[in-house]
């Protein structure tokens, strides 16, 4: 990351921001406010998340603003592969969604950023400017509920290992499939899949198909390819 600048002074650097959303209308209106603070330049925008991975090789931003949810590689995904390859890029998650699980599994993935869409303008700008200037940013929404997780105290045991039809239910069930519909893609009832998602739960200390997900996604374990239509 960047030496920390003053981001009012008139010598402050053009941050360069690669800006990923699968809304092209969310993106044009960050992009909007993004630049008319006049340190901030969007010099890349992606709807997806592999399309990201290529803008961020080919333009190499100071911060890349991303969602969590995008088709064929989620903000998380995208999160792993920037800290692999450009570990000096700054991320900032920028996100509807709240939810400990989400949170948990982005900072676990690197990110710098955890802000949610219901930010002002204002300090959507001043977080990307504290991503560009190496702080990190957590949305004060979420902030107490995310310090109560992680503080809290950890099982002693190691996670036990899933087997190979507890993964193929987890990675359906992270694709938005019922129980009923994995169950028919799989050949087994429904009873038995909601008894293997019990059975992972256990396993990983959860108690949501949403905390047994974010956190196979944040370990690598499953792919996500969340599409266009999911609701934010």
């Amino acid at each position: 990351m960047h030496q920390p600048t003053n981001a009012s002074s008139t010598h402050s650097p053009m941050i360069r921001v690669l800006l990923a959303d699968d809304h092209a209308v969310v993106r044009a209106g960050i992009r909007q406010f993004l630049e008319r603070a006049g340190d901030i330049h969007v010099v890349a925008e992606a709807g997806d998340g592999e399309k990201a991975r290529v803008m961020i090789a080919q333009f190499h931003p100071d911060v890349a603003v991303l969602d969590i949810r995008m088709p064929h590689a989620s903000g998380i995904d995208v999160t792993r592969w920037i800290r692999t390859h450009y570990p000096e890029i700054g991320v900032l998650v920028l996100t509807a969604y709240d939810d400990d699980p989400y949170v948990l599994a982005v900072l676990e993935a690197g990110a710098n950023g955890y802000v949610l869409k219901t930010a002002s303008p204002a300090e959507i700008i001043q977080a990307v400017r504290d991503v560009y200037a190496g702080r990190s940013v957590l949305d004060p929404a979420i902030t107490q509920t995310v310090l109560g997780r992680l503080s809290s105290p950890q099982r002693p045991t190691a996670e036990q290992p899933l087997t190979e039809r507890e993964l193929e239910v987890l990675e359906l069930a992270a694709q938005g499939f019922t129980n009923k519909a994995i169950g028919v893609q799989l050949g087994i009832s429904d009873r038995t899949v909601q008894g293997h998602l019990s059975k992972i739960y256990g396993k990983l200390d959860v108690s949501s198909r949403t905390e047994a997900v974010m956190h196979a996604v944040s370990q690598g374990w499953i792919q996500t390819n969340w599409g266009e239509s999911r609701e934010r």
